[in-house]
């Protein structure tokens, strides 16, 4: 199996951190052991750290920018949602250990769970004293998303702008409704409709209910001139 050190090219130290910051509570749990050996305080450590090299990424990409604007870009781009895809396209969820029951219900993919361990890693990298390793990790693997996010802004944060400009009208705000699921359950696509004061404006599909809600925003600011679009 694929090595965390191989993962991210940066070689880990003979410690247990490493092991830890791979262990979903549910696995503690069940074996008896302390709360402490799973990923949870290294994640809150790790938190931080993400935040750190991506704001100095930004900072550094973009001088122009106010810190609004990195604010803005840095949430999405540290978001479970970004933090998870990344997770599994390196193929860290392989290597998350859970509890019987909630590895047999595929707990080891979901995202929250994915983005807690990506970020439990960058904690135990940062106490090894990698921190310096960790920016180039960064700037490699970060600085494509932190280019779409800022190329496509309005398309991330589209939910965001529908509810500030439906408000802006009467005050009332979107309504996101789930109308079904296909494909196999390990590569299920969502397709969401929303609505506005009772009426259906637009749909979207994604991987996660949060893409496909984020893509049938986007559409609903485009019908509804929310946004300038080409």
């Amino acid at each position: 199996m694929t090595s965390v050190a191989e993962i991210f090219g940066i070689k880990t130290e003979e410690n247990n951190l490493f092991e830890y910051a791979l262990t979903h509570p549910s696995y503690t749990k069940e074996n008896n052991l302390s709360f402490t050996e799973c990923y949870e305080r290294l994640e809150f450590l790790g938190d931080s750290v993400l935040k750190l090299l991506i704001s100095e990424l930004l900072y550094t990409k973009y001088p122009e920018y106010s810190e609004g604007d990195m604010s803005k870009i840095r949430s999405i781009v540290v978001s479970d949602n970004t933090l998870s895809k990344i997770a599994i396209n390196i193929g860290l969820d392989k290597l998350i250990k859970a509890g019987i029951h909630d590895e047999k219900q595929g707990v080891t993919r979901l995202e929250s769970v994915t983005a807690c361990a990506f970020e439990a890693i960058l904690g135990a990298y940062y106490l090894n004293g990698k921190l310096q390793e960790l920016k180039g990790f960064a700037s490699k693997v970060f600085t494509q998303y932190i280019e779409e996010v800022d190329k496509n802004f309005e398309k991330y944060n589209a939910k965001a702008i529908l509810q500030e400009y439906t408000q802006s009208l009467t005050k009332e705000i979107p309504v996101y409704k789930l109308l079904g699921t296909k494909g196999p359950e390990h590569h299920k696509i969502f397709e969401i409709e929303v609505s506005y004061r009772g009426e259906a404006i637009a749909t979207g599909e994604g991987r996660t209910k949060k893409d496909a809600e984020q893509n049938a925003a986007y559409e609903a600011c485009k019908k509804l001139g929310a946004i300038c679009h080409k």
